[in-house]
This record gives C-alpha cells, sequence and structure tokens, in this order.
C-alpha cells in the first residue's frame, strides 16, 4: 500500500515519485504483454463495450456480473433444478436454509439503489416436496429365494 501523499508536494510529482520507486523495486518486470504494442481498435469502443469485451476475454460466467439482488434471485429460480441432483431431504433442506440465510443477509445491508431488486426467500418445504416428487421409487426389497426343496427320496439318506 502506498503513503499518503506529503502535503506542499503536486499530485504529478508524488505520483512520478511513486512510479520510480516501483521501477527501481522491478514491480513493472516480466508483466503479460510487455514489449508488444497495445492491440488496435477498429472502432470507436464506449464504456458497456470496454466492459462486454472484458467479459469476454476473461471468459466471465454471466451470472457473476448480475448485481446481488438479481444473483440471488436467479439462485432461487434454479434451486428445483439443484435440488433434483442431491441425495437426501437434509441436503435438500440444508441447500434451501443457506440460501435463506445469504437472502436474509442481503435484506439486513443498505441497499445501493431504491431500485434494487427484492429477493424472496426459498419455500423450504416446497423444495423438499419437489425432491421427494422427482425422485424415482425406490426399487423393491428383494426377497430372498427359498433354499431349494430336497426330494422325498434324498431325504432318507
Amino acid at each position: 500500500m502506498t503513503e499518503r501523499k506529503p502535503p506542499g508536494m503536486s499530485f504529478e510529482t508524488w505520483v512520478d515519485q511513486q512510479l520510480a520507486q516501483a521501477r527501481a523495486r522491478g514491480a513493472f518486470d516480466d508483466l503479460d504483454g510487455a514489449g508488444r504494442p497495445l492491440p488496435r481498435r477498429e472502432r470507436e469502443q464506449g464504456s458497456y463495450d470496454w466492459a462486454l469485451d472484458w467479459a469476454r476475454r476473461q471468459a466471465a460466467d454471466p451470472r457473476d456480473l448480475l448485481p446481488p439482488g438479481m444473483a440471488l434471485r436467479r439462485e432461487r429460480d434454479e434451486l428445483p433444478g439443484r435440488v433434483a441432483g442431491l441425495p437426501s431431504e437434509a441436503a435438500v433442506r440444508a441447500l434451501a436454509e443457506d440460501y435463506n440465510a445469504r437472502v436474509e443477509a442481503f435484506w439486513r445491508r443498505p441497499q445501493e439503489s431504491r431500485w434494487a431488486p427484492v429477493p424472496g426467500l426459498a419455500d423450504v418445504e416446497a423444495l423438499v416436496a419437489h425432491w421427494r416428487a422427482t425422485r424415482p421409487p425406490p426399487p423393491p426389497p428383494e426377497v430372498p429365494a427359498p433354499p431349494p426343496r430336497r426330494r422325498w427320496w434324498h431325504r432318507r439318506r
């Protein structure tokens, strides 16, 4: 972390001094793309276009770029699909309760704007009922085969 700008020093001088110290430490050595020209832009690019290009270059998942409220709402919509692959009812309840705890934590934080989407809580019992309905029926219990019967003429031996 850099120190604060000393009083009486111009901002440009202070920044130049910070850059010179970083060069002396070797902070700019071996950076990716060092010695290569910057890529050419074919057209004028706005901030929105730049952000989209950056997300494509980083191979970012679009869900990671959503505001927190919308991400929670999307996750709530995807809960029934995630529940179908869980092995037990306890795992379903744990997933739903974890989601509800994160929603309640979101409600406690101050919102960035008044138009922030407010997600709702997940209905735990409805998710458990959905999980039970989508489970394949359990296989019937195997009845052991009766032992082979001995013929009456073999019994005398």
